[in-house]
Order: C-alpha cells, then sequence, then structure tokens
C-alpha cells in the first residue's frame, strides 16, 4: 500500500510564564521571568496508507488538535519529524496545502458577508481549479450535500449545519489527496450529521484520505476503521476499532421479554447480573470474560417460556471514558 504520511518521534512543547494564583501572584509573573514548559506531544510516531479513514481522539489537552496542526502545517514540532506526500508540511506549506483540505469544526474558511457561491469563487482562483474541474464539483456537492439552495446567501445568515456543508465541500473544491476534519459534526442536528457522515463515506470510497478529530463517538464507529487514541501527549493505542471493541467491550446487555411474570430472585446465573426486572421483562448485564450470552439464553430457555430476546453491544462512548479513566 502506499504510504502518504510518515511522522516520527514528534515532540512539541510550549513555553508559558509561571504564574501564582491571585492578585499577587499577577504582579509578580509581571516582574518575573520564570516560566514553565508544558509538553503537548510526547514521542508520537504515526503512519498513514493512502485511502485510510483515521480517527484521532483523546480527552481535552490530550495533544490531538496539535497534532492535526503540525501535520496540517500550522505548527512546527520542536522535535521530530513528519513527511506527508512526500513534503515537509511546515517547510513546504505552500506546496503542501494545494494536496490537503482543512475543516475545522468552530472556524470557517468562507468569508462572512459574502454570498457562498461568492467565496467557492475566490477559492478557485486561490487554487487555480480549472473551470471544468471547479463546476463539476459544485454540482457533485450541489447534489451530495444539498448546499446548491445556500450558493447565494451571504455566510453569516446560514445556520451552523448549513454552514458545516459549505465549509465541507470549500475544502474539497480543489480535489485534495487528504482531508483533515477536527469535529466536522460538532453542533449538528441528527439529519446533518447523518448526510455529512454518508458524504465522507462517499469520499473515502473514492480513495481520498480522511483524518478526523471528534468527540463524537457515533462519528468514530459509523467512519473510522482505524483508531489512533492519544492522552497526555503520547499515543496509547493505534489499531482496528474492533480491536477496542473486543479487548474492552466484554459486557453485553442481555433483554429478555418472558410469556409470564418471573420471580426475579429465581434468575440468578454465573457471570450474570440483573440490572432490572419488571412485570416479564428482564435486563441482564454479561460478562463474556467469564460466561457468553450464548449459554446464558441456552439456560433461560430450558428453565423458561420466552417471547423475545435482544442483546446490546456496550457502547463505544463507554469504553472509551474507560479508557481516559484507567488508561489501556
Amino acid at each position: 500500500m502506499n504510504r502518504i504520511i510518515e511522522v516520527k518521534g514528534l515532540n512539541k512543547e510550549f513555553k508559558s510564564a509561571k504564574r501564582e494564583p491571585g492578585l499577587k501572584g499577577y504582579f509578580k509573573t509581571l516582574l518575573s521571568r520564570e516560566s514553565e514548559i508544558k509538553k503537548a506531544l510526547n514521542n508520537v510516531d504515526l503512519e498513514v496508507n493512502e485511502g485510510e479513514f483515521l480517527g484521532i481522539i483523546g480527552p481535552n489537552g490530550a495533544g490531538k488538535s496539535t497534532l492535526i496542526k503540525i501535520l496540517t502545517g500550522v505548527l512546527t514540532p520542536s522535535s521530530g519529524k513528519a513527511l506527508i506526500l512526500n513534503m515537509v508540511p511546515y517547510e513546504q506549506r505552500l506546496k503542501y496545502t494545494k494536496n490537503i483540505g482543512v475543516v475545522f469544526g468552530q472556524r470557517t474558511q468562507l468569508w462572512w458577508d459574502l454570498p457562498v457561491k461568492d467565496s467557492f469563487e475566490l477559492l478557485k482562483h486561490i487554487f487555480s481549479i480549472p473551470e471544468e474541474v471547479y463546476k463539476e464539483n459544485i454540482d457533485n456537492f450541489s447534489r451530495i450535500l444539498g448546499i446548491d439552495k445556500y450558493l447565494k446567501t451571504p455566510v453569516r445568515k446560514l445556520s451552523l449545519g448549513e454552514r458545516m456543508r459549505c465549509d465541507l465541500a470549500a475544502s474539497l473544491l480543489h480535489n485534495p489527496r487528504i482531508v483533515y476534519l477536527d469535529e466536522p459534526t460538532i453542533g449538528l442536528d441528527v439529519e446533518a450529521k447523518h448526510r455529512i457522515r454518508e458524504f465522507l463515506k462517499e469520499l473515502n470510497k473514492k480513495g481520498v484520505t480522511i483524518i478526523l478529530t471528534t468527540h463524537d463517538m457515533g462519528d468514530v464507529e459509523e467512519l473510522c476503521p482505524r483508531l489512533v487514541i492519544i492522552d497526555n501527549g503520547k499515543k496509547i493505542f493505534d489499531g482496528p476499532l474492533k480491536d477496542i471493541k473486543k479487548k474492552f467491550g466484554k459486557e453485553r446487555v442481555l433483554i429478555i421479554e418472558f410469556h409470564e411474570k418471573i420471580n426475579k430472585d429465581e434468575l440468578k446465573f454465573d457471570g450474570v447480573k440483573l440490572l432490572e426486572s419488571e412485570d416479564n421483562i428482564a435486563k441482564f448485564l454479561v460478562d463474556t470474560s467469564k460466561t457468553s450470552v450464548s449459554d446464558i439464553a441456552k439456560k433461560i430457555f430450558s428453565k423458561y417460556s420466552v417471547h423475545d430476546i435482544s442483546i446490546e453491544e456496550t457502547e463505544i462512548e463507554t469504553i472509551i471514558r474507560e479508557i481516559y479513566k484507567k488508561g489501556i
């Protein structure tokens, strides 16, 4: 496979004035040159092949946004190296940016007071996009993202969901090989999220490499086969999302509807916790490291008449929350 992102030993440190609390501390800071170093990234390695859809997640302050800013050429690392598309992004920024698209969920690259179409026209000239490519992309984005009705509307009059769709289109007008997305669905309603997710899936199928950072675990679960977790500036996991679910999602919720009311004192099994029981419906938490859902189901079927059964996996959001608390 064609490797297009190679990051080796990436470190990023920020220096800030050391400040003590209170008014006294404020004045002391003014007179003192004492500073402290914060390490935002600590020896991070990363390799990405062309056509991958990679999710990068971590708690607030973990370093993921710093990593994205280095990969997009906005920041220069304190040490280490990033080679992307055979270019160093923070050293060959002008040439490099012609090959990437960037969407930051809380910022826009569109001109606030101009109609959306005017912003697109400006970007067309900035990136020297051929007329036929520009027209084809506008037609495709209008159809898939449903932005045709916004093209004559000033950006400031768009809702967040409408603006995000237009920002996404703007980042892709020049057919970039890599797209960096930082919280692209933040604050969006269910319909807007669905439309953007479906569009990103189609884009990735065409071979575009997508790097996504998000706090929305729905984005991760639906879009990213591969996941990188960063915490305290260090990469603590890099691998298939299914491996995380297999390793940490060992609990299943088993919901059974019986034909008649059951005495909950009879519903006791090794490796199983009865979460709740009401009338003829019982909900169990099954620890699959101790027993299997199928074994428990067989035991229940052999003793009781069952009307319906359903199984729920541990949500990825719950798994990630536990990883943040306890580590890998």
